[in-house]
């Protein structure tokens, strides 16, 4: 279940929308960055929040790509493969970043580093074949770029939480 800090959190978000379940997306948000993902039970919990049926809420999750209903590695990698990438190799790219990290596209690597998400488009087509690495654009991505692309990223903090750069920038 989520804690009373992130229950508060979504609460107060609902506030600033003249409908409350206007602030879902972000409440989603707020919800998978304290739990890792976003398992039926806190899907439930959050449709309870917002006064609404439970399949809203999963078919707002199952949608979008940004959302996981299983657990995801530390950092995550989506590669765009929507039409400017895939023009220019971002299939390729997907396919090699998959057999480096021996996984399938939307799968997690074993060691729980990563997990590669095939997405449609992440709207920087002018730098296409690009990649989202955690919160950061990548691109344009060659093969012989991702071992470094990978390296940095585990220097990283993984993906970044709402609640704790909330904090951040009122503390």
């Amino acid at each position: 279940m989520l804690t009373e800090k992130t229950v508060q959190a979504i609460l107060d978000l609902q506030k600033h929308y003249p409908v409350k379940r206007s602030a879902l997306i972000p409440a989603l948000h707020l919800a998978q960055a304290e739990v890792g993902y976003l398992p039926l039970d806190i899907q439930k919990q959050v449709a309870g929040l917002f006064e609404i049926d439970v399949n809203e809420v999963n078919g707002v999750v199952t949608f979008y790509d940004m959302f996981f209903d299983k657990p995801v590695g530390k950092h995550l990698i989506h590669v765009c493969k929507n039409v400017s990438c895939m023009l220019r190799g971002s299939d390729a790219l997907l396919g090699k970043l998959c057999q480096k990290l021996q996984v399938h596209s939307d799968g997690t690597s074993a060691d729980g580093e990563f997990t590669v998400i095939a997405s449609e488009c992440l709207g920087a087509c002018d730098r296409a074949p690009m990649m989202l690495v955690d919160e950061k654009v990548v691109g344009p991505v060659e093969e012989g770029m991702l071992e470094q692309i990978l390296v940095e990223a585990k220097k990283g903090p993984g993906h970044p939480s709402p609640v704790e750069n909330a904090e951040a920038s009122h503390g």
